[in-house]
C-alpha cells in the first residue's frame, strides 16, 4: 500500500501526538536470525527485520527506553514516540539485529537473563535445537509423559516443538527443567553452546549505546516460585550486570510477561523494592503518561508484509492499555 506508506508518519502523529497527550510505543523482540528458520516462522529474519526498522524509522522518534519513561513522566514525549526492546538475551541481538539497527541510527534495550550468559541455554532453545536435530520419523517420549511426535517433514517437527512446549511451559520450574533434561537425554542430540550472548558481548553492546536490563536469573514464570525466589531471581540478575557494566542497572522486562498469570502486583512492588525504576510486560497497546511504570505494555511485531506492520502498530496506538487490577 504505498498510500499508506506516504501517510503513515501523518497517521501516527495524530494517534500519538507527543506531549500531554504522548503514547509511547514499546516494541518487543526475542531473536532475530541470519536467515529464516522453518521451524521458526514468526522470527525475522535480517531481511525482515530491515522492513520492521525501516518502518519504525519512518514513522516514529526512536528513543532509548530510559529516555523515553523519563520524558513519558515529564510529559514530554515527542511525537510517534517509540522503544526498540529484547527479551533474554540472545547473541543474534548484537551480531544481527545491532547492526541492521545501527544503520537507521535507532537505539534499543536488550533484557538480559543472566544465567544464560557464556554459554547457557534456555529450556525452549533446548527443546526445540533438540528437535532440530533428532533422527527418524518421529520422537517417542511417552515415558516422560510427553507423548508420540512425528517429525519426518519440517512442517511436523514445528507441530512437535510447539506441542512439547505447551505441554512445558507451565510446569512447576523445577520439574520442568528436570523433563526438559530428560527429553534432551532421550533424544541424544548435541546442542549448541552459542545461542546467548557472552560477558565480553553485553559490554561491547553498552559500549555501542544498547542500554541494557535485567530479565531475570533462569527465567522462571514469576508466579510460579514462592516470593523469596522471585525476589532473589530480581535482584541477582541486576547485581550480576552491574558488576560487568560497573553501572546501575534500572530497567527490568517480567519473564513471559503476562498481567496476572506470569507476574502479579507483589511482583512489581518488589522490582520497585530491589531498585528497578521501571518494568515492562507483554501486554499489548501503548504506554501513557497515566500508565503505571512498572506495568509498561509492550507490542511485539511480527508481520512480514510492511503494510501489515503498518496497520498493526497504527492499532497498537490505538488500542488503550489500562493497568490490570490485582487483589
Amino acid at each position: 500500500m504505498p498510500m499508506l506508506n506516504a501517510f503513515f508518519p501523518l497517521l501516527t502523529t495524530v494517534l500519538s501526538p507527543g506531549g500531554d497527550r504522548g503514547r509511547l510505543t514499546i516494541v518487543m523482540y526475542h531473536r532475530v536470525l541470519e536467515r529464516s528458520d522453518p521451524l521458526a516462522p514468526y522470527t525475522p529474519d535480517a531481511e525482515v527485520f530491515d522492513c520492521h526498522m525501516a518502518t519504525l524509522a519512518n514513522g516514529f522518534n526512536v528513543l532509548p527506553l530510559s529516555e523515553a519513561i523519563e520524558r513519558l513522566v515529564k510529559r514530554s514525549l515527542p511525537p510517534r514516540a517509540a522503544c526498540i526492546t529484547f527479551d533474554d538475551g540472545y547473541r543474534d541481538n548484537f551480531t544481527v539485529a545491532s547492526p541492521v539497527m545501527q544503520r537507521y541510527g535507532l537505539p534499543a534495550t536488550i533484557f538480559v537473563s543472566t544465567g544464560f550468559l557464556d554459554g547457557g541455554r534456555m529450556w525452549n532453545d533446548s527443546v526445540i535445537e533438540a528437535v532440530r536435530r533428532a533422527s527418524g520419523t518421529s520422537i517417542s517420549a511417552e515415558s516422560l509423559g510427553l507423548g508420540i511426535h512425528p517429525i519426518a517433514t519440517h512442517t511436523e517437527r514445528g507441530q512437535a516443538i510447539h506441542k512439547l512446549l505447551d505441554q512445558l511451559k507451565y510446569l512447576p520450574f523445577s520439574e520442568r527443567l528436570a523433563r526438559v533434561d530428560q527429553l534432551c537425554a532421550l533424544i541424544g542430540a548435541q546442542l549448541p553452546t552459542d545461542l546467548m550472548l557472552s560477558t565480553p558481548e553485553v559490554i561491547a553492546a553498552r559500549q555501542a549505546n544498547i542500554e541494557i536490563g535485567a530479565h531475570t536469573v533462569n527465567h522462571p514464570i514469576l508466579t510460579q516460585i514462592d516470593d523469596r525466589q522471585a525476589r532473589s531471581e530480581m535482584a541477582e540478575s541486576k547485581a550480576h550486570l552491574e558488576g560487568i557494566l560497573k553501572e546501575k542497572i534500572l530497567l527490568f522486562a517480567y519473564p513471559n510477561g503476562r498481567p496476572d498469570r506470569d507476574y502479579a502486583m507483589r511482583h512489581a512492588q518488589m522490582a520497585k523494592e530491589v531498585g528497578f525504576k521501571m518494568a515492562v510486560s507483554t501486554a499489548s497497546g501503548a504506554a501513557s503518561p497515566t500508565s503505571d511504570l512498572f506495568q509498561l505494555p509492550r507490542y511485539a511485531p511480527w508481520d512480514k508484509l510492511r503494510s501489515r506492520l503498518q496497520l498493526r502498530l497504527l492499532q497498537n496506538i490505538w488500542r488503550s492499555a489500562p493497568n490490570p487490577a490485582y487483589s
